[in-house]
């Protein structure tokens, strides 16, 4: 009864230490790609397409308080090209760590959403030019 008692207890350890290891690899940051499609109102929340493992989505960009301080961050308008690392979310994407990039140093996936939206901007700008 006590050797089976103890060889439980070994289990449930054992199992407790891979649950607790499987929790720490899902907190690994991710590196994303990222196109800002609308002016910001609020810095906090930017939406924008998101490049994931090669997959794109519409989602709204979260930045903590040391990512507004950054002069990226600061300086940040509509179809600016980002490379981030952080976790997604349901609310968004949580951002740890940010980039300003080229445009041509984007994933193939979102090339088009930038280029498409430097079109769009040119447009809506070329008028008030002269």
């Amino acid at each position: 009864m006590i050797r089976t008692t103890i060889i439980m207890c070994g289990f449930f350890i054992m199992m407790s230490d891979v649950v607790t290891t499987s929790s720490a690899v899902t907190e690994e940051d991710v590196v994303a790609f990222a196109v800002v499609v609308e002016l910001p109102k609020d810095k906090t929340r930017i939406p924008a397409k998101v490049a994931i493992d090669g997959s794109v989505s519409d989602m709204t960009l979260l930045a903590s308080d040391h990512i507004l301080s950054n002069l990226v961050w600061k300086q940040l308008e509509i179809c600016h090209s980002l490379k981030l690392e952080g976790q997604p979310s349901s609310a968004g994407f949580r951002i740890h760590s940010v980039r300003a990039i080229d445009g041509a140093m984007l994933p193939m996936v979102l090339q088009g959403f930038a280029g498409d939206c430097l079109l769009k901007k040119a447009l809506e700008v070329a008028p008030f030019v002269d």
